[in-house]
């Protein structure tokens, strides 16, 4: 495991707890709770899980803002839980699918939690890659103690602007050969010839910002400049401190994601009988109500990747589950924006707490 880079703030309190996923694969969950005497008491809600996206780690939802996701729920009563499954740059570095962390992952974290709290049920909130490995393993049934779900960005139906289809399809095809993953940490550390290439290449290209991290980041995961997020929306401190929060992500997932991109539906890598063939072919095998996200200015994956399959779980089970399009708001500032306490935690919380 990678030396622990987990802040732990002056109004935290925070334990780092070691588990393994299914398969063995070490991982971790760090538990937050509020140093303030006035909150020193159990939380009144029950646990809540937060689950990051590819090649970013636990502690995207503790930015350098002075109101965090993780604050908002605190302080509205929350037994607060962050994972770090196996794309976690916090964890050491493996070849990993989505397919793995649907059926080892996601099913441990959730014991794990539900064992340490003693709760029936819990709630998740849940990002990108996150939010796809872990709808896979409700809709499959592996998941039937998570009763509410908040799901950011893209979960069963991955769509994108048509120069990501081509980066993720075929250019990513062309590097292969070359290394095993990409990786925005390239900005400030080289990694051998190629990522000193690849560097030069997004300095060429990227000239949206002095931050080399935040330019690879858009190469890597999306189409635009910026493509995870509007500069607008980062104060100045975050915009620096993305500069340590993204590093590797492996090839056999930008693969699997390729191919799921072509079919237009996810499609999970691997040998896991477990999952279905089709996610989409029967009713989904949970009964968690989701409230799905999607920031209007999406360029890492379009607002209609949640769209879709708002309408999949509509189809079957009318008026049980949300969608939420937030103007103004991408990818990532849904989370971290300089404004998303106004703007966007109340639209989380009011669906913990429906």
């Amino acid at each position: 495991m990678n030396s622990p880079r987990t802040v732990t703030r002056a109004d935290h309190v925070t334990e780092v707890i070691p588990f393994p996923a299914r398969d063995g694969t070490p991982l971790t969950l760090v538990h937050v709770t509020s140093a303030a005497p006035a909150d020193s008491g159990a939380p009144e809600k029950g646990p809540v899980l937060l689950v990051h996206g590819a090649g970013v780690r636990a502690e995207l939802f503790r930015p350098p803002l002075p109101r965090t996701l993780v604050d908002a729920l605190l302080e509205d009563g929350w037994d607060v839980w962050l994972l770090n499954w196996r794309a976690s740059i916090d964890l050491e570095p493996l070849s990993w699918t989505l397919g793995d962390a649907a059926v080892y992952d996601h099913p441990a974290a959730v014991d794990y939690v539900l064992g340490a709290t003693g709760a029936e049920t819990l709630k998740a909130v849940i990002h990108c890659q996150g939010s796809v490995s872990f709808t896979m393993a409700a809709v499959a049934g592996l998941l039937p103690r998570v009763d509410t779900v908040v799901s950011n960005a893209v979960s069963l139906h991955p769509v994108i602007p048509l120069w990501s289809v081509i980066k993720i399809t075929y250019l990513a095809e062309l590097l292969k050969p070359f290394t095993p993953c990409l990786s925005p940490a390239w900005g400030y550390k080289s990694n051998g010839y190629f990522s000193r290439i690849l560097r030069s290449m997004v300095k060429a290209t990227h000239h949206e910002c002095d931050n080399l991290v935040c330019r690879l980041v858009s190469f890597t995961y999306g189409s635009g400049r910026p493509a995870l997020w509007s500069h607008e929306n980062l104060d100045e401190a975050t915009h620096n401190w993305i500069s340590g929060e993204f590093a590797e992500v492996p090839f056999t997932f930008l693969s699997e994601m390729g191919r799921s991109v072509l079919a237009r539906r996810m499609v999970a890598a691997g040998n896991h009988p477990e999952l279905p063939a089709n996610f989409l072919a029967e009713a989904p095998q949970t009964d968690a109500r989701f409230s799905f996200l999607a920031g209007r200015n999406n360029r890492c994956f379009l607002p209609e990747s949640q769209e879709r399959t708002f309408a999949f779980f509509q189809g079957h089970r009318p008026g049980r589950d949300s969608l939420h399009l937030l103007p103004g708001y991408g990818h990532l500032d849904v989370f971290f924006g300089a404004r998303a306490w106004a703007d966007t935690y109340p639209v989380i919380l009011k669906e913990l707490n429906r």
